[in-house]
Parts: structure tokens; C-alpha cells; sequence
């Protein structure tokens, strides 16, 4: 069975990877199962740039095929802020309440017409050859004025899809999965794993 490694320490990420990559005859290892596990600074200015660099580092470190992806929010009226800063909007240690908070607040002259935003994903896939493929999701929808459901993390309690009319953070996990940004792009790197025989 090949070995992939994912370039997070988030346990939780890593299972949620495996039920999603399952069939497929992979075995996922993570940065937490190498000592020598290189920690990258995400500077770059798109989503893709990140994670093609953590990517690329984790290839190179473990000579492993390696996985990485870099996600978050991108507002219309805010000229596509906060983008790259997502997790960190609100200053680098910021909780996501804090980052609700600042969001609202840049927002509170914005009528709901120009609400618009989107949550997007890119992941990484790099071979320790220095080849990378990337992989895109997009999810649309609406920032409202305060807060709804209890579920999920990050902005999902205000970010409303329209098509359902429940914030991200109002749905189950499984109904999340099959239209989140993050769930598209697994999709499209399931599909190519599966399609070339990658592993």
C-alpha cells in the first residue's frame, strides 16, 4: 500500500482525509509521524502558493508523495478579503469569534445585495521529483448579519448558501461534505489518484 503524507498535525483533518481518500489503497502518515518535519511559514499570496509550498516541503522532507491544501473566505465587498489571512484576520493568535467579529464589523455599512462571498480550496499534490498537480473548490453564497447554527467552525455560521437557506454552520457534517469547498476539491483529487494510477 502506498504512503501519502498529509502536511497537517491536525488529527482531525487526517480522519477526515481517510474516510474520504478511503478505496483508493492508500495509507495516510502526517507531519506528527516525522521529528524532522519542516514547519512552513504560508506567505504566499494565493491560495495555491501556500499549498503548493507545504506541499513541495513535505515531498522533499519525507520523499513521500505529499498532500497539502489552503483554504478560506473571499468577500466581494471587501476586494476579496480575507482571502489568504483567513485564520488569522483578525491578528495571527485570533480566535474564530474574534475573526466573525472584525468581519462583521468591516461589513456593517455593506447592504445584504452586496453580501457576496465564497469559501475556496486548493490542494496540493507534489512527488518528491518536484511534480505537483493542484485541485480547486469553490462554494458561493451570502455573509448575513449575525450568526446562525452551532455546528462547524471558522465562518461557517455566517456564510448562508442560498440553495439550501441554512448557514454552513446549521448543516451536518455529511451534507457539508458534498458541497463544501474542501469536499469539491477532494473530489477532483480522488477522481485523478483513481483516473492515473497515482498510487
Amino acid at each position: 500500500m502506498k504512503q501519502l503524507v498529509v502536511a497537517t498535525r491536525n488529527t482531525g483533518k487526517l480522519k477526515e482525509l481517510e474516510k474520504l481518500l478511503a478505496g483508493l489503497g492508500v495509507s495516510l502518515v502526517s507531519a506528527a509521524d516525522f521529528p524532522d518535519f519542516p514547519d512552513v511559514v504560508e506567505d504566499g499570496d494565493t491560495f495555491e502558493a501556500n499549498a503548493l509550498k507545504k506541499a513541495r516541503a513535505a515531498a522533499l522532507a519525507t520523499g513521500l508523495m505529499a498532500l497539502a491544501d489552503d483554504s478560506g473566505l473571499v468577500v466581494d465587498a471587501l476586494g476579496g478579503a480575507p482571502g489568504v489571512f483567513s485564520a488569522r484576520y483578525a491578528g495571527e493568535l485570533a480566535t474564530d469569534e474574534q475573526n466573525n467579529r472584525k468581519l462583521l464589523s468591516e461589513l456593517a455599512n455593506t447592504p445584504s445585495s452586496g453580501r457576496n462571498a465564497a469559501f475556496h480550496c486548493v490542494i496540493a499534490l507534489c512527488c518528491p521529483d518536484g511534480v505537483c498537480h493542484t485541485f480547486h473548490g469553490k462554494l458561493s453564497g451570502v455573509l448575513l448579519e449575525k450568526a446562525r447554527g452551532s455546528e462547524g467552525f471558522g465562518y461557517d455560521p455566517l456564510f448562508l448558501v442560498p440553495e439550501y437557506g441554512k448557514t454552513l454552520a446549521e448543516m451536518a457534517l455529511e451534507e457539508k461534505n458534498l458541497i463544501s469547498h474542501r469536499g469539491m476539491a477532494l473530489k477532483s483529487l480522488k477522481e485523478y489518484l483513481a483516473g492515473a494510477g497515482a498510487v
